[in-house]
């Protein structure tokens, strides 16, 4: 894929991005033959957009997920969306929309590229707070027989949306992150339910991961950015009108409705 081809699915993405909307399957000469190239224009959407990285998302740490989303590896992708609980959103400004269940880090300092990986310890200390949080994420392309390749999603940001974090959980790093139950609620109506321990181990694997893939490709990760760890609670399609709650128990939660 030469760099022409790269510049103009950038271009593609960000439009889709900018105007809010999907489209049905991607030309194939537009495909990105891997991942590396997938990343690579992803930076380049972010280039022409303009607009700040508020964050990162992560998805596929464990095997299950990987294979829901067709990938051998996670993956991740920028965020340009920030907002705090409670969050209402019109649906048909939304592109494939699913509300994801999951932990929202928030860093106090840089983790900028270097040689040395970082281990859990020092990503740990890195992080400012730790929220309850919906990823409200979307993809510019429409799920149907069309639906492109993995890499083309991973262009796309992963299928970045929106983060919708909560109050910092008290003391976090001393409670029972793993253990606690979430779950996710549509109009009062109990729809998925999971934990940390099930679906990543603990935040702070992801997103240790995450701050040794940016320093490996020469990105890195930015004070105050927010990243979202990953899904507890699997993935499910919105219908305008639903209201759903994220639910951390002791630890918060989440509401966002979609009109």
């Amino acid at each position: 894929m030469d760099t022409t081809a790269q510049r103009e699915l950038a271009r593609l993405l960000a439009s889709l991005r900018r105007e809010q909307r999907s489209q049905s399957g991607l030309a194939p000469h537009l495909v990105p033959p891997d991942k590396a190239t997938a990343y690579r224009i992803a930076g380049m959407v972010a280039e022409e957009l303009g607009w700040p990285v508020m964050g990162w998302k992560i998805a596929a740490m464990k095997e299950e997920m990987q294979q829901a989303l067709r990938t051998d590896s996670p993956i991740y992708g920028r965020v340009y969306s920030l907002t705090e609980t409670p969050h209402t959103v019109a649906h048909a400004t939304l592109a494939s929309p699913i509300p994801e269940v999951e932990y929202q880090a928030k860093l106090g300092r840089d983790l900028p590229p270097r040689e040395k990986p970082y281990t859990a310890e020092e990503v740990t200390d890195a992080v400012a707070s730790l929220h309850p949080g919906l990823e409200l994420a979307e993809c510019r392309f429409i799920h149907d027989a069309s639906f492109p390749p993995l890499p083309a999603i991973l262009a796309d940001g992963a299928g970045s949306g929106t983060i919708v974090y909560g109050p910092a959980i008290d003391d976090w790093r001393n409670r029972d992150i793993p253990g606690q139950e979430a779950t996710l609620s549509s109009n009062g109506r109990l729809r998925r339910k999971g934990t940390a321990a099930a679906a990543l181990d603990h935040p702070m694997i992801p997103l240790t991961w995450l701050a040794n893939e940016l320093s490996r490709t020469g990105v890195g990760m930015k004070e105050g950015q927010m990243i979202s760890t990953g899904t507890l609670t699997g993935m499910l399609a919105p219908k305008p009108g639903e209201t759903y709650v994220a639910d951390f128990g002791s630890f918060g939660s989440v509401t966002v409705s979609i009109s």
